[in-house]
């Protein structure tokens, strides 16, 4: 009887990274595979939350380390965070596969065989190397922005960045004759009105390139039909994607927050087509003007609409003018701190996605042929937005006033405008066709999965 390999995976402790990962983790242990999945506590604790609330056994093992902060607010400075998690979870990594292999001594099930990372948290793959363990590295994003980082040496090297990653010249950022030219504002560490950020952001792009080079071999959260000319320049390269949930991951979705589920029963009552969902993910933080004019932009279309609202979404006050609002709309729009995200945009009555633009939002509204209108925040999220709306003409950008304000009009222009383009539909739904087929029988993801899943057996 074959032995059943033991697979650790380590996501970066972030929704989304965490979540694509721990779908893979799950079609690998579909397969037959011993797989652990490591975050830091304070992300195991809030996965553990959402494991508890689903019913059946869960093939997967989790662990928690120590992240090396004490509190949620330093937890939420990225720049604290990555330099963080970088100097102590590897060595809370390799005393883990340590005491695996002496607690497993004469049981090689048990011993971890396969370690596959995010490259974000790349330093996992230097401790399997230094361990002598096979390693894959794991992008939960487009393969297009793994381009553009693996690129970083070249591009301060012919003068397009300088060392810390500032664009020298405004303008297109080109880098194979391959791919569409990048522009200077598709950066995925800029963050130009917090230049602190923006180096640390780069200095982890920069990790990333060194620490790209621990494997030959990287899954990518993508599919051949989108991004084929990406893949194209970066060797070792394997499609898997869309990872998307199916019946047998409802146990865990990993989701941080507490979803709401009455939002299929809403979505129920709605004709098909006629539901904005507007989401802008884990991370994205309005000022209250900002918000104000969403909600106005929102209010007065007068569709009805699901909109995500975390507690946190806000960098102010907004209570007194919140509360009115939802008397306000209470006929036509429902407003939820999270929601299952994959089954709102699968179901019938969703017209258009309001997106901050993560992969994992394009690639859920691609998936299921919903035209997305685009607001990006940041990291890869402009990049993305360029793809969606002069690449693959898949939905429209909200552009912002003179200080930057997408106002309650320009909302309301770019909704109607993108629900009424029939070439944005048409594309949509070619685009959910071909991200159908991709992991369907005979598909290249699939097949590419397939053989991933052999090469780790052997």
């Amino acid at each position: 009887m074959a032995k059943q390999k033991h697979v650790l995976c380590v996501p970066l402790p972030a929704q989304g990274h965490v979540t694509p990962l721990l779908k893979l983790s799950h079609c690998i242990a579909d397969h037959g595979f011993k797989v652990t999945v490591v975050n830091t506590e304070s992300v195991h604790a809030q996965v553990m939350a959402d494991n508890q609330r689903d019913e059946g056994p869960n093939p997967i093992k989790f662990v928690g380390f120590p992240d090396g902060l004490h509190t949620d607010k330093e937890r939420k400075d990225w720049a604290k965070l990555l330099e963080s998690i970088s100097r102590v979870m590897p060595g809370h990594l390799q005393e883990f596969i340590e005491k695996v292999k002496q607690q497993s001594t004469g049981n090689e099930d048990e011993q971890i065989s396969f370690v596959i990372a995010d490259l974000n948290a790349g330093w996992a793959l230097e401790v399997a190397e230094r361990m002598g363990i096979e390693r894959a590295g794991f992008w939960p994003a487009s393969v297009s922005s793994l381009a553009l980082t693996l690129h970083i040496p070249k591009l301060i090297e012919g003068g397009f960045i300088d060392n810390e990653g500032i664009a020298l010249k405004d303008d297109v950022i080109p880098i194979s004759k391959i791919l569409p030219s990048y522009k200077s504002d598709d950066l995925t560490w800029s963050v130009p009105e917090d230049l602190t950020l923006q180096k640390a952001f780069f200095k982890w792009a920069s990790a990333i390139v060194h620490h790209s080079k621990r494997s030959t071999l990287y899954l990518c959260n993508s599919f051949h039909e989108l991004e084929a000319s990406a893949c194209g320049v970066i060797p070792g390269v394997l499609l898997v994607g869309p990872l998307l949930a199916s019946t047998r991951l409802l146990h865990c979705r990993g989701s941080l927050w507490n979803e709401d589920l009455t939002c299929s029963n809403w979505l129920d009552q709605h004709p098909p087509q006629s539901v904005i969902y507007v989401a802008f993910g884990s991370t994205t933080i309005f000022s209250p003007e900002q918000f104000y004019e969403l909600a106005h932009g929102l209010e007065k279309i007068g569709q009805p609409f699901l909109w995500v609202i975390r507690p946190d979404m806000t960098d102010g006050p907004v209570n007194k003018f919140y509360g009115t609002f939802l008397q306000r709309v209470r006929n036509h729009g429902k407003l939820v701190q999270w929601a299952p995200q994959e089954e709102v945009l699968a179901h019938p009555s969703v017209a258009c996605f309001f997106t901050h633009c993560g992969w994992n939002s394009t690639l859920e509204g691609l998936s299921n042929g919903i035209p997305l209108l685009c607001r990006p925040y940041f990291a890869d999220q402009c990049l993305n937005r360029s793809f969606i709306c002069d690449v693959w003409r898949v939905g429209l950008e909200v552009d912002g006033d003179e200080n930057g304000v997408i106002t309650r009009h320009e909302v309301r222009t770019k909704i109607l405008a993108v629900l009424g383009s029939d070439e944005i539909r048409a594309n949509c739904l070619r685009m959910k066709e071909m991200a159908r087929k991709s992991v369907s029988e005979g598909g290249l993801s699939l097949k590419n999965l397939e053989s991933f899943i052999e090469l780790i057996k052997a």
